[in-house]
């Protein structure tokens, strides 16, 4: 559990028994702290804060984890919020060799038969 300030991390663990819990704005890595907090993984999480700590959540994720989000609070104010960057690790592509094979790779990207984002290579350079 993260929280922003010293004394609730204290009550998580001594009132309500939590093994873990960190104060999210004095870590400078979060990634090697939720590491050594969840070193099986993240299974539930309930998003609040967003921005980096939601980066460094999405990399320790176990699969079929699960994620509920009530908002992100670190986005509120930015007048241009930032997206999510690290969603996927492998990025799928269905690649089509040449111009020609174009019209192919369009039918077979509406009738459901490419795998991944369908690119057509025009040529190689």
């Amino acid at each position: 559990m993260s929280y922003s300030c010293l004394n609730k991390v204290d009550i998580l663990k001594s009132k309500f028994g939590f093994d873990e819990a960190f104060n999210y704005k004095e870590e400078h890595d979060l990634d090697a702290t939720l590491k050594r907090c969840f070193p099986e993984g993240i299974d539930i999480y309930f998003e609040s804060v967003g921005g980096k700590m939601l980066d460094a959540v999405l990399l320790n994720m176990r699969l079929h984890g699960r994620i509920a989000i009530a908002g992100m609070i670190s986005q509120y104010n930015l007048d241009q919020p930032e997206g999510v960057r690290n969603l996927l690790k492998e990025y799928v592509e269905d690649i089509a060799e040449g111009l020609e094979n174009g019209p192919a790779a369009l039918v077979g990207m509406f009738s459901g038969h490419n795998v991944g984002k369908q690119v057509v290579v025009v040529a190689r350079e």
